[in-house]
């Protein structure tokens, strides 16, 4: 009885795990010692839980950006390093400002990340290291602007189509 009340919750948590790829996909993401990141916070003191699901829908954008354009067989392993998100938290602005994140150009995102991709017989086809950090980024064109991650987002996507976009082979 007890370990029936135990499944939800432990299918849960490995759901929620933000060191795993979505379940069937070609793209696997890893954060390597997230802890250590310069700024994936959810507030000015953080929480694991706000990190984690930070984490996760990095993850999820980058293995959804990343789908179309890996040829058929073919697999994407992304290792960050260090991320930093857009923005910071002021809290010397007042009370209730420490979990509002301010975002101006002069906290710019960044990323820091390997990556490689190999073909189905495990061979690497297309690998890099990079360290990407935008200091235009409130210059771009995003589609939702409600979206805490937009400019992330947007990043991430750029570089997925410039690195990953002439991979495809008959």
């Amino acid at each position: 009885m007890k370990t029936l009340r135990l499944l939800p919750a432990l299918l849960g948590l490995a759901a929620a795990s933000p060191l795993l790829a979505a379940p069937n996909s070609r793209t696997v993401v890893i954060f390597d010692h997230p802890e250590n990141f310069s700024d994936v916070r959810d507030g000015y003191f953080p929480s694991d839980k706000g990190r984690e699901a930070i984490l996760s829908e990095i993850r999820d954008d980058v293995v959804d950006c990343t789908r179309h354009l890996l040829p058929q067989g073919d697999t994407l392993k992304v290792t960050f390093t260090d991320i930093h998100l857009a923005g910071d938290f002021r809290p010397d602005r007042g009370p209730g400002w420490d979990e509002v994140r301010i975002v101006k150009d002069i906290y710019p995102p960044s990323f820091k990340f390997s990556w490689a991709v190999s073909d189905p017989s495990g061979h690497v086809v297309k690998q890099g290291s990079e360290d990407i950090r935008d200091l235009n980024f409130q210059y771009r064109m995003t589609l939702d602007v409600t979206d805490p991650l937009r400019y992330e987002k947007a990043i991430l996507n750029d570089w997925a189509r410039e690195s990953l976009g002439s991979l495809k082979r008959s």
